[in-house]
């Protein structure tokens, strides 16, 4: 059995319309095979939800950079040890909670004298046009429960902020746009969660994993076959994930290529 885990925004998702078009042949062929594809992202539960309503997915997916992973009741048999229930699902949790963060970024952003600015400061117009998003989505983006993305306005002071979260005991990724604060969670802990239930249920998986950006490099680095999608971050991502598979084209046509070379064999 095969299991794949996505990114969304440059992988599944154009960064520069959301269009996922250019994926509809591999997302038709994954339906046809019935094969698991795990959103795994840094958006939100709210974002997802809209995402997997305009994609027709009905599997798990992890929101937050793994601050969560959310089960729809009944896809796996059993009760999931450490899961609460909540909108419909089991709940696995990693992630610290929202207001911790954004006690602790405000704090290390004056620790280290580095000016930032994060979701909490931005209403939803400026998400919009920072992220590039319509108004609704931005709505939904910032709905955050277990990630604060963050703009660093003075990135010579960059590595003393970065210094003054891990002293507080969390963590920080970046993504395309945004740097993020987060507890001490990442993709890859959700993905191996998640690939152990599969396990158990249906016997030994092979997992395949696509993303763009640094903050997908955890996890494209515990699945069994890594797929780079072409992007600005490509060298870095390349000197994380050492045996992953570059995409010739970038966001879902890159996607697409992909898991369609892949579903061949």
């Amino acid at each position: 059995m095969r299991v794949v885990f996505t990114d969304l925004d440059g992988t599944l998702l154009d960064h520069a319309d959301s269009s996922w078009l250019a994926a509809k042949p591999a997302v038709e062929s994954l339906r046809r095979r019935r094969i698991p594809w795990i959103l795994t992202t840094s958006k939100t539960r709210a974002e997802v939800e809209h995402w997997r309503a305009v994609l027709g997915n009905q599997h798990p997916f992890v929101v937050e950079n793994g601050g969560a992973a959310f089960l729809p009741s009944g896809y796996f048999e059993w009760q999931i040890q450490g899961a609460s229930r909540r909108n419909g699902c089991q709940v696995l949790e990693w992630g610290a909670p929202y207001d911790k963060l954004v006690s602790a970024l405000q704090s290390a952003a004056r620790e280290s004298r580095c000016g930032i600015r994060g979701f909490h400061q931005m209403d939803t117009r400026e998400v919009a046009e920072v992220c590039n998003l319509p108004l609704e989505q931005a709505a939904l983006a910032r709905q955050r429960e277990y990630d604060e993305p963050f703009l660093i306005l003075q990135p010579d002071r960059a590595g003393c902020l970065l210094a003054a979260i891990e002293e507080q005991g969390l963590s920080w990724t970046r993504g395309d746009r945004f740097w993020h604060i987060a507890g001490r969670c990442d993709k890859a802990v959700a993905v191996v969660a998640l690939r152990n239930l599969y396990e158990r249920a249906n016997g030994k998986v092979v997992t395949i994993g696509l993303g763009d950006s640094l903050n997908d490099a955890g996890f494209l680095g515990v699945v069994d076959v890594p797929v780079l999608v072409r992007s600005r971050h490509l060298a870095a991502l390349k000197a994380r994930v050492r045996n992953g598979r570059v995409t010739r084209l970038p966001g879902p046509a890159g996607w697409n290529e992909a898991l369609s070379a892949l579903m061949r064999r």
